[in-house]
């Protein structure tokens, strides 16, 4: 039945199917769709750079367009990587050019770019459009320059939380005059400066590209320059503004106002560094509009936040400090009905936020999908109330400020809590763990979370069988993260036939040894086991234990303090 279809009939079906997990399960069904899906993939994504080689890439997928690589460890963003880590894109680059000349999109996040990279790009893809770096370092505003001066097609440059040296401003006054097609531009967390020079050449970028959707400017760019460019781009559906820390007369913030008031497509508003207070009002004109609000830079007064996010009615993604508290959450519960994500990050040490944020927004946002909630203090009942109110939630991460915390009210550990939202939440597929727990969580997890496919934990369980429970029960997981638990070699060993379904482990300042992990490595030869030992301590004892599924084999490029078994 599956030859039946002639392999030209066969791709064109293909095209249909955009999901990379749809397109990998239709390689498996015969030879025949594999071929018909090898030669109809245009867009691929490597969730572990290491994890293949460059030429296993071009053999395998002839006529790539579109490239998302990841690369170092999520962990890296916390500074428990070590620095010349690898990842390096350059490799990739090369081969890319030599064999996919007419690449369209490479989107790279946590790999180490370099500017002669970038140039690479910039002269080796004459239909190149988007470029986004997200966590990248290794580069400068030069290898940007690059960008904007000979990707004559460019339409989308993201960059997004990169460590870039600044070298000159000249990438932004890169872009030729007869440039038109920018539809995105995001340099909101670059820190580099925007002179005179540069503002004029921005404004006039936005002028002449009729199909700038976003922009999103980083810290230098000021009321009155923002202004100017809303006037010039009135079609935005997302704008990241700047920073409002000078004061402002009263014609000026009308003036701002009736620009933001004019942009009738603006959807997403993001970016808000330094605020003034009176700043906040011309901002009420765009907001019955937005469904994604981003005040996650910027620390506002409770009463100012509830006023705003009172005319948020449409919100469905929000990103806020907890400062705003427990009162600015039930704002939100009130307002935000139609809330399909939500992410509190701590304002301070402390905390504000606490269980009865929560349960507010339970409450009030019945069909949240999406949480991200640090908070002073949590109780099992809260998350139960939680659990029961938004069954639908996919990502449940909770960060309690203080470790081993217990039950606010009760003193018992949270085991209960978390065993709730596995339990009733079916379709559950990232969870991170907070506060005093036992393995009796880990069992709750493996019993009940059969769709979790990315687990962090820290500073839980008592024991192996935490670890047990986990690699039995959760048949879908794929990452695995776990730092400082009492896990050693017969919770490493409990998964030694299940790593390779897997796309990563990590664990650091557990339990486990050397001799656990050589034995792992033994055992599965598709796995690259590497050992991070940056201090010196007993040569049986492992700091940081990252392991991988690759048919790459062993890396050439990884640091000293790595080694691979």
């Amino acid at each position: 039945m599956c030859t039946s279809f002639p392999d030209e009939v066969l791709e064109h079906v293909l095209v249909f199917l955009t999901r990379h997990q749809d397109r990998n399960a239709v390689s498996l069904v015969c030879k025949a769709w594999f071929k018909a899906e090898r030669w109809s993939r245009r867009k691929v994504f490597i969730g572990n750079c290491y994890a293949l080689s460059p030429k296993h890439l071009v053999r395998r997928f002839p006529k790539i367009t579109s490239v998302v690589m990841k690369g170092r460890p999520r962990f890296s963003d916390f500074g428990f990587v070590p620095a010349n880590w690898g990842a390096y894109i350059y490799p990739w680059i090369q081969t890319m050019a030599e064999h996919y000349p007419w690449l369209e999109e490479l989107r790279l996040k946590r790999m180490t770019v370099s500017d002669e990279s970038l140039a690479m790009i910039s002269q080796s893809f004459s239909r190149f459009r988007a470029l986004s770096l997200t966590s990248c370092d290794g580069f400068s505003t030069d290898g940007l320059a690059h960008i904007t001066r000979n990707c004559r097609n460019l339409a989308e440059l993201e960059l997004q939380e990169n460590d870039i040296e600044f070298r000159s401003g000249a990438w932004l006054t890169g872009f030729p005059e007869t440039y038109t097609s920018l539809v995105s531009l995001n340099f909101a967390t670059v820190r580099s400066k925007v002179n005179y020079v540069d503002i004029v050449a921005l404004e006039h970028l936005v002028a002449r590209c009729p199909l700038l959707k976003t922009l999103k400017l980083n810290k230098e760019i000021t009321p009155d320059q923002l202004q100017r460019l809303l006037q010039r781009s009135p079609n935005l559906v997302e704008l990241g503004t700047g920073s409002y820390s000078q004061n402002l007369s009263w014609a000026q913030l009308q003036e701002l106002q009736m620009a933001l008031g004019k942009c009738k497509n603006l959807r997403s508003l993001s970016g808000i560094w330094e605020v003034v207070p009176l700043f906040v009002r011309t901002l009420y004109p765009v907001c019955p509009n937005l469904t994604s609000l981003n005040l996650s830079d910027v620390s506002l007064p409770t009463t100012d936040f509830a006023r705003l996010i009172s005319y948020c009615h449409k919100l469905q993604r929000l990103l806020v400090q907890d400062d705003v508290g427990d009162k600015g959450l039930l704002a939100v519960s009130t307002s935000c009905k139609e809330l399909r994500e939500l992410r509190v990050f701590p304002f301070g040490e402390e905390g504000c936020a606490t269980e009865e944020g929560l349960i507010a927004i339970s409450e009030g946002c019945p069909d949240l999908r999406k949480i991200l909630y640090f908070c002073r203090q949590m109780t099992n009942a809260a998350m139960v109330t939680f659990a029961r109110n938004c069954l639908r939630v996919t990502h449940f991460r909770l960060c309690i400020l203080k470790v081993y915390e217990t039950d606010h009210v009760t003193k018992e550990p949270l085991d209960e809590g978390f065993g709730a939202i596995c339990r009733q939440c079916k379709d559950l597929k990232r969870l991170a763990l907070s506060g005093l727990l036992t393995d009796k969580t880990f069992e709750y997890i493996g019993q009940y979370a059969k769709n979790l496919e990315t687990l962090s934990v820290a500073f839980a369980g008592d024991s192996y069988l935490g670890m047990q429970y986990i690699l039995d029960g959760c048949t879908k997981l794929r990452k695995l993260e776990i730092r400082d638990c009492p896990f050693g070699d017969e919770g490493l060993l409990a998964g030694i036939h299940k790593y390779e379904a897997m796309r990563s482990l990590w664990m650091s300042t557990c339990q486990v040894t050397l001799l656990g992990c050589q034995f792992l490595a033994e055992k599965n030869r598709l796995l690259n086991v590497e050992i991070i030992n940056e201090c010196e301590t007993c040569e049986q004892s492992v700091e940081k234990l990252y392991v991988y599924r690759t048919i790459a084999g062993r890396r050439n490029d990884a640091p000293p303090c790595v080694e691979t078994l």
